[in-house]
């Protein structure tokens, strides 16, 4: 079952009453869930096997006049099987103590018995909702982390560039620390990939990467999300839970945007970050975790700090060590490999024969000024490996908004940096033809030569034409 952390959550129900699925479609659209209902046990397997769902609500008899329950447990073995991490919660009016255990035994992870307190079930389905998608979020970042252990200490950084180069070499060199980092750079430039870079480096790499947006955490949500919470300490927190802290012990915890958060959040992370130890919410008892915090921003802290919004302490907390990512526009050379690597991950996922870009298509890549940075270049990339109709990639396919303001005056540099690296990578996928560099180029030999002497490229020796 696939991660569905950005939309609400989709919960099947199961019963053979009509007015009983009513009622819990009335009961969980109220609460923000999208639902679906079927009314047999066979009904529930085919709708898996079709879609994707965050929970099943399952009751535990189809055939009227029967109670035992059985066709409820049958049901569950065969859900486990097909899709083994959806919480499957279990609903009957004929509850006893022993089918509830035989329906955790066979792997429901709740039970609720009818005529049910709505309180109660909207409790229910929130937790096992919310557990079942961390799990599957520590999962996906556990594969995560192994394919970055199988790729090497940097994976995945593209560094053609002598800025990206310098970047790389830092990482490997403050990687195998467990120094503090904060990553800063632009939007959409990178950081998370350094972050993730600088754990693959670390000699944490076996254990989890743990990610949190501290920046778009609510207030009232910060604590539980950072330090965990207990059952009771507030409404809906019907289990423990742990928090980010201890999901991270041993490994490395990123706190992303760390830049946004408000003085009284500043405080509590500033804490824990001396001491390394927290409570849960709503319980006394002091845990400690083992992490290596890695933070990053796009705000320029040292001015937050003097304008008194960034805690000075905290400041030096996170800052051990500050890697700079460079903006897009400052690594040109890297934008070919990048938008390559784009284009064959876009071309797979929608099932396209493409081959590459288009002279043309590269010339506008190389020029446009990508305000939003690689984020801009992959969603640019995605939209034109999707119009494309040939077997390479066309400038017309890209939908690139002309450049305005301090971009647009930096378009002479920009066309003659895009100019001079088209015609090396032309000239280096013709193994230094000039007759076939020229052809792709839509120039003639003779003003190939030109631009070779403008640019001051060297010529390459001479090939057989």
């Amino acid at each position: 079952m696939g991660a569905r952390t950005s939309e609400a959550a989709r919960v099947l129900l199961a019963d053979d009453h009509v007015d009983v699925l009513k009622a819990l479609q009335l009961l969980l659209k109220a609460h923000g869930f999208r639902t679906q209902a079927v009314g047999s046990a066979a009904a529930v397997l085919a709708a898996l096997r079709e879609g994707e769902y965050d929970a099943l609500l399952a009751d535990m008899n189809f055939t009227r006049d029967t109670n035992s329950g059985g066709e409820g447990l049958e049901l569950i073995t065969q859900v486990r099987a097909l899709a083994p991490e959806l919480p499957v919660i279990a609903l009957t009016a004929y509850g006893s103590v022993e089918l509830a255990v035989e329906a955790m035994r066979r792997g429901a992870r709740d039970f609720v018995q009818k005529p049910w307190e709505n309180e109660r079930l909207l409790s229910v389905v929130r937790t096992q909702v919310e557990l079942a998608r961390a799990l599957r979020e520590q999962r996906r970042l556990e594969a995560e982390n192994r394919a970055l252990r199988a790729e090497g200490a940097v994976p995945e950084l593209v560094a053609h560039s002598p800025a990206m180069r310098a970047l790389v070499e830092l990482i490997e060199r403050v990687g195998p620390s467990d120094a503090t980092v904060l990553v800063t750079g632009e939007n959409g430039a990178g950081k998370g990939l350094v972050a993730r870079a600088l754990h693959a480096a670390s000699e944490r790499r076996e254990r989890p990467l743990v990610t949190v947006n501290v920046g778009g955490l609510a207030e009232s949500l910060f604590e539980s999300e950072l330090f965990g919470h207990v059952r009771g300490a507030f409404t809906d927190a019907s289990s423990d839970r742990e928090g980010r802290f201890e999901l991270a012990h041993g490994g490395t915890l990123f706190l992303d945007e760390v830049g946004n958060l408000s003085p009284a959040l500043q405080w509590k992370l500033l804490r824990v970050l001396e001491t390394g130890e927290f409570e849960r919410v709503g319980s006394s008892r002091t845990l400690r975790a083992d992490v290596r915090v890695l933070s990053a921003t796009n705000a320029d802290l040292r001015a937050e700090v003097e304008a008194g919004r960034f805690r000075r302490d905290l400041f030096f907390r996170l800052n051990a060590i500050e890697l700079s990512v460079p903006p897009l526009r400052e690594r040109r050379e890297d934008l070919p490999a990048l938008a390559q690597g784009f284009l064959e991950r876009h071309a797979r996922r929608y099932r396209k024969e493409l081959q590459g870009f288009e002279a043309a298509a590269e010339a506008a890549l190389l020029a446009h000024a990508w305000p939003g940075n690689v984020r801009e270049l992959d969603h640019a990339v995605e939209r034109a490996v999707l119009l494309a109709r040939g077997s390479r990639v066309s400038a017309a396919d890209f939908a690139l908004v002309p450049e305005r303001g301090a971009a647009a005056e930096l378009a002479p540099t920009t066309l003659l940096t895009a100019e001079r690296l088209l015609i090396a990578r032309a000239l280096e996928r013709h193994g230094g033809n000039l007759q076939r560099a020229a052809r792709e180029l839509g120039l003639s030999r003779a003003g190939l030569y030109r631009r070779l002497e403008k640019h001051r490229l060297e010529r390459p020796e001479a090939r057989a034409e």
